[in-house]
């Protein structure tokens, strides 16, 4: 949802004039900015969430991979019971 807003965010600066007058929200402020500064800022902060993104990612499928390996050793611990069972 932020990488949508850092995206539109930088869309909207792109169709603005150079010279255009830009405020940064600080908290409750809202404070005079430069154009340029604030694009490098926002070009940033989406490099930085693609970075997370990507790490997420990583640990999501690792963690999958560790669920599935942990699913198959409890079915085959548990397999010998069953089958002693019937």
């Amino acid at each position: 949802m932020e990488k949508t807003e850092v995206d539109q965010t930088v869309a909207e600066l792109q169709k603005t004039a150079d010279d255009t007058i830009i405020y940064k929200a600080i908290g409750s402020l809202m404070v005079k900015a430069d154009k340029a500064k604030i694009n490098e800022e926002l070009v940033e902060r989406k490099e930085l969430l693609n970075t997370r993104s990507t790490v997420l990612a990583r640990q999501e499928e690792r963690l999958r991979s560790q669920v599935k390996e942990a699913q198959s050793k409890l079915q085959e611990d548990l397999s010998p019971v069953s089958q002693s069972s019937q």
